[in-house]
C-alpha cells in the first residue's frame, strides 16, 4: 500500500538514524537545548555567507550554516564563562538574536530568492524526494537521501574511532583533560558534527523534527539501559522506528509528517516513562511501596523487639496496642502484620505478636546501629 511512499520512509529513517547518533551525547552531556538552538539559527549562517557569495545555490550556504551552529555554541559558552548567566539562560538569549538577525537579512539581502514559511518552520520531507542524485544520467535516489545516510555513517564511524574519548569527555571532563584527550576539542568536534546534521536534515525534513530526532530517542533510550554502546543503539533503533511509523500514520491520515513524527516520538517517550522495567514511573512507585511497607515490617519488629519480656509486652504486642501506640489504621495493622508473619518475622501467640528468631535478629541489627 506504501510502496509509492519507499524513498520518504528510507529518507526519515536516515535523518532519524544520522540524529540519534550525536543526539546521545547531547543528552549525556546535558546541552540538548544546543540542538534547538542550532537548528533555529541556521538561516542566520545562510543568509550571512549569501551576502558574501551572492548564489542562494551555493554549497557555501551549507558550509555557512553549520558555522552558524557552532558559533551559537562558542556564544552560549562565553557567556556562561562570564559566571552572570546559566546555561539556559545563555542559550535563550544567543538563539533569538541570531535567529532574529537571520530573518532580518533575509528579508533585506535575499529578496528575490523564495522562502516557504510553512517548509521553514515545519519541514515538508516529500519535497525532498523531487531533488534528484543522478549518475551518469542513472536517476539513483534523492539527493537528501544520499547525503543523510552518508552523515549517519560518517557520525557512526565518528562516534566509533573516538569512543573511548567521547566516553570519558562526557562522563569525567577533568579526568579526559588529565589524560590528554583534550575535552574542549571533542566538545567542538561533537557541535560540529551536531551542526552539519541538524543543517542537511533542517534541509531535508524541517527544525521541528530535526530537534525531535536529536533529543528523544536519546532521552527515551536513557530509561531502558545504562551502557553507553546499547545506548547508542537504542537511540538509533528507536529514531529509525519512531520517524518510519510517524511518517506511516502521516500518509494515512494526511498529516503534517513532521508534526506526526514528533508527536509519535513524544507518545513513545511517554510509554516509555511510565513502563521502564527500572526507571519507569510505575517501577518508581512499586519501588516506593516495596520501601514503605519495609520500613512499616522493620518498625513492627523493633516494637516488639523493645517491650519483649517486659510487663507492657501484653499490652504493646496486642493488634490494638500496635493501633495505638504506632498510629496505625486498624486497617494497616492488619496488613503489616500479615506481611510480616509471610516474611517470617514475627508468629501469633494468642491476643500477641511474638518474634521469630529472623524478626529478633533483624530488629537487634537495627535497632543497634
Amino acid at each position: 500500500m506504501f510502496a509509492q511512499y519507499r524513498e520518504l520512509l528510507m529518507l526519515m529513517a536516515a535523518v532519524g538514524a544520522a540524529c540519534a547518533v550525536p543526539g546521545v551525547f547531547l543528552v549525556l552531556r546535558r546541552t540538548a537545548m544546543v540542538a534547538d538552538a542550532i537548528s533555529h539559527v541556521l538561516l542566520f549562517g545562510i543568509a550571512a555567507t549569501y551576502l558574501i557569495v551572492r548564489d542562494a545555490n551555493s554549497v557555501w550556504l551549507y558550509v555557512g550554516a553549520a558555522a552558524s551552529g557552532v558559533l551559537t555554541v562558542a556564544l552560549v559558552e562565553a557567556l556562561q564563562r562570564t559566571k552572570r548567566l546559566k546555561a539556559d539562560a545563555a542559550i535563550g538569549l544567543v538563539f533569538p538574536l541570531l535567529f532574529s538577525l537571520g530573518a532580518l537579512l533575509a528579508t533585506l539581502f535575499m529578496k528575490n530568492t523564495h522562502l516557504d514559511v510553512d517548509r521553514v518552520l515545519l519541514g515538508n520531507p516529500t519535497l525532498a524526494t523531487f531533488d534528484r542524485l543522478t549518475l551518469f544520467g542513472i536517476d539513483l535516489m534523492p539527493r537528501a537521501l544520499a547525503v543523510m545516510l552518508g552523515l549517519f555513517l560518517l557520525n557512526a564511524a565518528l562516534v566509533a574511532v573516538f569512543y573511548k574519548e567521547f566516553k570519558l569527555s562526557t562522563f569525567d571532563a577533568t579526568l579526559a583533560a588529565m589524560l590528554g584527550f583534550l575535552p574542549g576539542v571533542l566538545h567542538y568536534g561533537l557541535m560540529t558534527m551536531v551542526s552539519f546534521t541538524a543543517v542537511a536534515a533542517f534541509d531535508a525534513v524541517g527544525p521541528v523534527v530535526v530537534v525531535a530526532l536529536f533529543v528523544v530517542p536519546a532521552a527515551t533510550a536513557y530509561l531502558l539501559t545504562d551502557r553507553l554502546s546499547v545506548l547508542l543503539l537504542l537511540s538509533v533503533v528507536i529514531a529509525i522506528l519512531s520517524a518510519v511509523a510517524g511518517t506511516l500514520f502521516a500518509i494515512a491520515a494526511n498529516a503534517n509528517i513532521a508534526g506526526a513524527v514528533a508527536t509519535f516520538l513524544g507518545a513513545v517517550f511517554a510509554v516509555t516513562f511510565v513502563l521502564a522495567p527500572h526507571r519507569g514511573l510505575l517501577a518508581h512507585v512499586r519501588r516506593r511501596i516495596r520501601q514503605t511497607r519495609t520500613f512499616h515490617e522493620t518498625m513492627l519488629a523493633i516494637h516488639l523487639y523493645q517491650h519483649e519480656g517486659t510487663p507492657a509486652e501484653v499490652e504493646e504486642s496486642r493488634d490494638d496496642g500496635l493501633h495505638r501506640h504506632l498510629h496505625w489504621l486498624p486497617t494497616e495493622v492488619r496488613a503489616v502484620t500479615a506481611r510480616a508473619e509471610r516474611r517470617g518475622l514475627v508468629t501469633r501467640a494468642g491476643p500477641l505478636w511474638k518474634l521469630t528468631p529472623t524478626g529478633r535478629e533483624l530488629a537487634a541489627a537495627t535497632f543497634g546501629r
